[in-house]
């Protein structure tokens, strides 16, 4: 990460859990700038958000934002494997072994 990032991490989302607070503690980032949705003991211990999930949705001006950002090639989304509707069951099935790096699309 490091060094994707030599200048420094500005944010973290963890999604996974298992020590990824901790991680993004030994970069650098700021304890309000991490958000766990996966790990409610660290962020407990840490003090970090745990905002999450449809309540927590960013709204459809932020979604415009970010997909400009993604347009202008300044927010990269890796994309692991794209899988038509019909095929459900084996994107769940690789989302299961947690080994992907990137995210799992279904496409209708």
């Amino acid at each position: 990460m490091r060094a994707a990032a030599p200048s420094g991490v500005d944010a973290f989302i963890d999604t996974f859990g298992d020590g990824y607070v901790e991680l993004a503690l030994a970069l650098g980032v700021a304890t309000d700038r991490i958000d766990t949705i996966a790990d409610f003991a660290a962020a407990e211990k840490h003090g970090v958000k745990t905002d999450g999930g449809v309540a927590a949705g960013p709204g459809a001006e932020v979604l415009a934002e970010l997909a400009g950002l993604i347009a202008d090639g300044h927010l990269e989304v890796p994309i692991a494997n794209v899988y038509p509707l019909t095929q459900v069951r084996e994107a769940y099935t690789e989302l299961e072994r947690r080994h992907t790096h990137g995210k799992i699309v279904l496409r209708p």
